[in-house]
């Protein structure tokens, strides 16, 4: 068997290739934590064993790039994927450009234009074409879209589509926390073989919430190696295993023993050099995937809205169920279950953040789910309103529902901060919080000067672009009052399914929410802290009713601490646990870098001191009623 590893494409992989994160060497089942992470902890280098998670996500960070990270407030998804395939024959699809079957991957820059909003870091293609050497071919690149496939250069984004000319394709965008901008680990992962069957590529959204225990394995078997610390290569060498030796697994029986073995959540997207191609999505459906097939051509993305751009018909886009897979081999399409599911646990978060709007989601449309939050924000209100009120929403994903409140409200809803759209990933942002907040945002004092502002933003996670935004309003806008809206209960507890989130220490809510209730004496101290003039959180009882979905059909750990899988309860523990303990300040920047077994000398847990650091409880009876 060759083992598993990307060849051609992937050659520039990371440095210091037996090393792990944050040069902590990886070996025999130990890590080794560097110097800085053994400072604090005593005046001895600490082994830790190797169950213990190092690194426990897809995308965190290593310990140098973590200031960067502490300044960003916004949450961050992942990635997103799509899938092409247009049937060779006498038929072609009008959608394809220049009525060429293998001019289908073409299309796929156009869809991860269309999902760009997922992840902006990095991007790429695999396509499939019989008729040349390479049968399937990658191209990524670090960057946009429009960067990595050239598309404001006509002639070099012409001559990479015809050089990666083929009638099947899948691809993928990037964002993640974790090293650095770094291409090997911008996705499709290819892995080359000599065995056709055995050559594939795939790409990935989500995060196996048990990469540490799927690491563990691997490296037990020491000629087995791991070149990065993510779960995209767990998932390429797990993947591999199924397929050595004489073993030759259908598409359904490899996903079933896969799905028995991972914990999380994982969408995929699969090609090899024999042709064959699917698309699959975890027994959860914790993020969502879209689909649809009219004549001969077939294609998948993360969000409707890049499916229905191409130009099918919104009676032919449909959301795979969770724990099932779309298959094509030999020519033949089929739908096919792989793992049962037990509940469905569709991330809330899809529908009030990271989606386009104008996505409809396993049968909910975003845009509906966000006025809805706005409606309900509404009924909240308990200021004055006159004419010298206003609403403004942050910009972008707030509009919607700031839009819905001020209609319900009877007051207008308008542009008072701008976005500027064209900042991109600049240097010029500045290396604090209230630089990079007035370079992304501009008030507008002709419209909020001694105005009463209601501004509705869709989150708060961390607290860092509310303050700085809450101040440039006042100061910069001459608002009057400012009093915040949130379309998002308050979010309380970390996500290991594939969004960028804080630590427990980290996240802005909790430190007010010792008995996990949202009271209005809590808002207030919230407000205070925030400089605003009040706040108010949506409650979490309203989500499902605006998502338009069952409750025991959604994740809502963030915001209720109660996680679908016992991977995700078990790290939600050791947060809580790493936060009680002051593990933070071993130089490791995430609670769930480290093991709670790993305490600074002199915590609070070692003097016994339990008002000093008082464990978070789960939000698991909703927020108390405004009285």
């Amino acid at each position: 068997m060759i083992l598993p590893a990307e060849a051609r494409h992937d050659r520039d992989g990371p440095r210091n290739r037996g090393r792990g994160q944050g040069g902590r060497l990886v070996k025999f089942g130990w890590v080794l934590p560097g110097r800085g992470a053994a400072r604090g902890v005593s005046g001895f280098a600490r082994l830790v064993p190797r169950w213990q998670p190092a690194i426990i996500r897809s995308c965190l960070p290593v310990p140098g790039d973590a200031g960067s990270l502490r300044e960003m407030s916004e949450l961050r998804h992942e990635c997103g994927i799509v899938a092409v395939y247009h049937w060779l024959g006498d038929e072609v699809s009008p959608l394809v450009p220049g009525g060429d079957p293998n001019s289908a991957s073409r299309l796929v820059p156009r869809m991860l234009i269309d999902i760009q909003n997922r992840g902006q870091l990095a991007a790429g293609f695999t396509t499939f074409n019989q008729e040349r050497n390479q049968l399937i071919d990658t191209h990524k690149e670090v960057g946009s879209v429009a960067e990595v496939f050239h598309l404001n250069r006509q002639e070099a984004y012409e001559k990479l589509m015809r050089e990666y000319a083929g009638h099947a394709a899948i691809g993928h965008v990037r964002y993640a926390t974790c090293g650095k901008d770094d291409r090997s680990y911008a996705q499709p992962f290819e892995r080359h073989h000599i065995e056709k069957g055995k050559w594939f590529s795939f790409a990935f959204n989500g995060q196996l919430a048990n990469y540490p225990e799927l690491r563990d394995e691997i490296l037990s078997r020491t000629e087995f190696h791991l070149a990065r610390e993510n779960d995209t290569e767990i998932l390429m060498h797990s993947i591999c295993l199924e397929l050595k030796g004489d073993r030759h697994p259908g598409i359904v029986e490899m996903l079933r023993d896969l799905s028995q073995k991972f914990d999380g959540a994982y969408n995929i997207v699969f090609l090899n050099a024999v042709g064959d191609m699917f698309v699959a999505r975890d027994p959860l459906g914790i993020r969502p995937l879209c689909w649809a097939k009219e004549g001969p051509l077939f294609a998948a993305a993360s969000e409707s809205v890049a499916l229905s751009n191409l130009g099918f018909s919104a009676e032919s886009i449909q959301s795979l169920p969770p724990g099932h897979v779309i298959s094509i081999q030999n020519g033949e399409f089929q739908i096919s279950r792989f793992a049962e599911t037990p509940r469905p646990a569709h991330c809330f978060f899809e529908w009030i953040y990271f989606a386009n709007v104008a996505s409809t989601l396993d049968g909910r449309n975003v845009y509906l789910s966000r006025a809805a939050l706005g409606k309900k924000l509404a009924l909240r209100e308990t200021v004055p309103l006159d004419s010298e009120t206003i609403v403004v929403p942050v910009p972008d994903t707030a509009k919607a529902a700031a839009a819905a409140m001020a209609f319900e409200l009877g007051l207008p809803c308008l542009e008072g901060l701008m976005r500027n759209r064209y900042v991109g990933r600049t240097f010029i942002e500045g290396k604090n919080r209230a630089d990079k907040a007035r370079t992304k945002y501009t008030p507008v004092p002709e419209v909020m000067r001694n105005k009463r502002v209601l501004l509705v933003e869709d989150t708060i996670v961390r607290s860092t672009t509310m303050r700085a935004l809450i101040r440039q309003l006042k100061s910069r806008g001459g608002a009057r009052e400012v009093h915040v809206r949130v379309a998002c209960p308050p979010i309380v507890a970390p996500c290991f399914y594939g969004i960028d989130m804080s630590t427990v220490k980290e996240l802005f809510a909790p430190r007010f929410m010792p008995d996990g209730r949202l009271t209005p004496e809590v808002e207030e101290a919230m407000a205070r802290e925030l400089g605003a003039d009040s706040l108010k959180y949506l409650r979490i009882e309203d989500l499902a009713e605006c998502v338009d979905k069952p409750p025991e059909t959604l994740c809502q750990a963030c915001v209720d601490g109660n996680y679908p899988t016992p991977a995700g309860t078990r790290l939600y523990q050791l947060a809580i646990e790493n936060d009680r303990c002051g593990a933070e300040s071993t130089g490791l920047e995430r609670t769930y870098d480290v093991s709670a077994t790993v305490r600074p000398a002199a915590s609070a847990c070692d003097s016994g001191n339990a008002e000093a650091a008082p464990s978070i409880p789960a939000v698991t009876g909703g927020e108390a009623k405004s009285r």
